[in-house]
Parts: C-alpha cells; sequence; structure tokens
C-alpha cells in the first residue's frame, strides 16, 4: 500500500478560512499506513480501534473527541470531551452503511483536512467492521433479544468477576432477585403480547432505577436480576422501594394488577455464586410469603436482617415511596 502525505493548507488560504478550520500539524515524513493497518487489525474492540485510530490523527487535527455512531450505539475514544464543533463522516465499505464518525473541535475541519481523513477512514473501514460484526454476534449470545437486557448466561460471568473482586478487594456488592406477582395470570388472560409488553416494561423500569455502574439481567419467564454495585446494604430497600414506586405507577402494569417481589443478599468474600444466589432466593422467598409486592433482604449468611412487611407499600404508606428520589 503507498504512503499517504497529508494535505496541508496553502499559503493562499483566506484568513477567514483559516480562522473556520481547525488546525493540524504539517508532518516531518509520510504517514506509514502499513503500520496503522497492522494495529488496527490486532482488536476486535471498538474502542481500543478508535483510540489507536485517534492517536494517529492526533498530530495533524486538532480535536477532543472521537465517537462512532452505529446500530450498537455510541462509542468513544478515551477521555472524549463533546466540544461545541461536531464534524461528521460517513462510513461505508462495500456498499455497507456502518455508522457516522463524529470528531468533536473548536473550529469546522478545513476541506483539505475532511479530504484527507476520507482516505484514512478507508483504512479504519475495515477493521471497525470487523469489530462491529464480532459485538453484534457476542451481543446476540448475551442479550434477551425481548427486552434486550443481559441474559443469564451474561449473568454468571459478571457474577464471578463481582465475587473475585469482591474477595480480593473485600469490595462488598447485592444481588437482587425480582419477579413480576399475577404475571400468568396475564399471559392466560390477556395473550402472549401484552405478557410481553408487560416484560418490556419492567424492564425499562428496572434499567430507569439503577445506576449505571448496576447490572440488570432476565434469567428467562418473569425473573429478573440486578447486581448492585455497593457495599452499603441499604442501597438495597431504596432501589427496591424505586422499583415497586414505578411498577405501582405503570398504567399497564396496574392495569393487569401486575406487581413485583423482590429479595437480595450483600454478598461476602467467602461466598460463591451459589451460596450468594442461594441467599437472595430465600429472600425473594419470604417476600413472596408476606403477601407478595414487597421486598426483603439478607445482610449476611447468619440472619436476615432487613425486611418491609408492608405487603402494599404504596397504599399502605405512600409518603415513605414519595421519598425516593
Amino acid at each position: 500500500m503507498d504512503n499517504v502525505h497529508i494535505l496541508t493548507y496553502a499559503n493562499t488560504q483566506s484568513s477567514h478560512d483559516q480562522q473556520q478550520a481547525a488546525s493540524f500539524c504539517r508532518p516531518q515524513s509520510a504517514v506509514n499506513v502499513v503500520a496503522l493497518t497492522q494495529q488496527l487489525q490486532r482488536s476486535l474492540e471498538v474502542v481500543v480501534l478508535l483510540d489507536t485510530f485517534a492517536q494517529f490523527v492526533a498530530p495533524y487535527a486538532s480535536f477532543d473527541g472521537l465517537q462512532l455512531h452505529s446500530s450498537l450505539g455510541v462509542s468513544e475514544m478515551s477521555n472524549s470531551r463533546n466540544t461545541c464543533v461536531a464534524n461528521r463522516f460517513d462510513i461505508d465499505v462495500e456498499q455497507e452503511h456502518l455508522g457516522q464518525l463524529v470528531y468533536y473541535s473548536h473550529s469546522p475541519f478545513s476541506d483539505q483536512l475532511c479530504t484527507q481523513l476520507k482516505q484514512w477512514h478507508q483504512i479504519l473501514s475495515y477493521p471497525l467492521r470487523n469489530a462491529l460484526t464480532y459485538n453484534r454476534v457476542l451481543r446476540l449470545a448475551t442479550r434477551d433479544p425481548l427486552t434486550g437486557l443481559n441474559n443469564r448466561s451474561d449473568f454468571n460471568i459478571g457474577m464471578e468477576k463481582k465475587l473475585e473482586v469482591c474477595r480480593r478487594q473485600n469490595r462488598p456488592f447485592s444481588l437482587m432477585l425480582l419477579d413480576l406477582d399475577n404475571f400468568k395470570q396475564v399471559n392466560d388472560q390477556q395473550g402472549h403480547q401484552v405478557g410481553d409488553e408487560t416484560l418490556q416494561e419492567f424492564a425499562m423500569i428496572l434499567k430507569s432505577s439503577v445506576r449505571g455502574t448496576d447490572s440488570v439481567f432476565r434469567f428467562g419467564g418473569d425473573e429478573f436480576a440486578v447486581l448492585i454495585d455497593d457495599d452499603d446494604f441499604d442501597t438495597n430497600q431504596v432501589v427496591a422501594e424505586r422499583v415497586q414506586k414505578a411498577v405501582h405507577a405503570n398504567a399497564l402494569m396496574s392495569r393487569h394488577g401486575v406487581t413485583s417481589s423482590i429479595g437480595y443478599a450483600l454478598a461476602e468474600a467467602k461466598d460463591s455464586s451459589m451460596s450468594l444466589f442461594a441467599r437472595a432466593d430465600k429472600a425473594l422467598y419470604q417476600a413472596k410469603n408476606l403477601g407478595r409486592d414487597t421486598h426483603y433482604g439478607e445482610a449476611n449468611s447468619h440472619a436476615l436482617e432487613r425486611t418491609n412487611l408492608n405487603t402494599h407499600n404504596s397504599s399502605q404508606n405512600p409518603e415513605k415511596n414519595a421519598k425516593i428520589s
């Protein structure tokens, strides 16, 4: 592959164009495209590809952030910042549209720089397509197709990782298990389409009720789980009440009398995935025994320490729920 040379500003460029164009440096030597290609072929991680490409472009263009907008969502280089100007480029390979690369800068890129970047994008496009294809397949293997949540397989991996951190760094976390009360009658009486819509509504409630550091999963049927990245046991109660408040406020779920029972347990360094799951499952069973539409927690393997005895807490204790933020 021939070396690519950087296009530089012409001395005759107008001062107005110079002010509007993003600055870039005049290279001392030809760009080694072969080396860049080899680096890009070493990874199937989209973020790694963006970091590698950004480092390559950085000496010649002034930008603070680089993002890829694709069917997988938005990926961005490390330490990316969204400044005032978004310079957008469509990325296509053999009539397949991969998405848009967006460079964030303080001023627009010049025509010369845009032309050069489009040539470099051809080098990036094939490794990028491979990475996107790989990640789509990976997502299909780890995502629940109905709700978009991570599935049981991904839960098992995430649980083991968190337990390992808990053992090495003495950093507890919580496992929360949830299922839907009266869900079977929705499927039986209203049909599976309404049942699917109910599951999707509950998945959205879960995602909006936790933080970005927490992970939400669907096991199948009406069974869900959350890995809560917090060593404070009381955080479980806050999350549980937030979920139940949202369920009570949801029109579809209220119409069909669907509520949620929730059990949770705080991990210990000595826990295995089976022992932690068993304690959380025991707490969920206890929540159902208390009348459903409630939550019950186990702080450790010796004692059940946190309960909510109000089986319908939205109607019996609305003030308490109203304080959840």
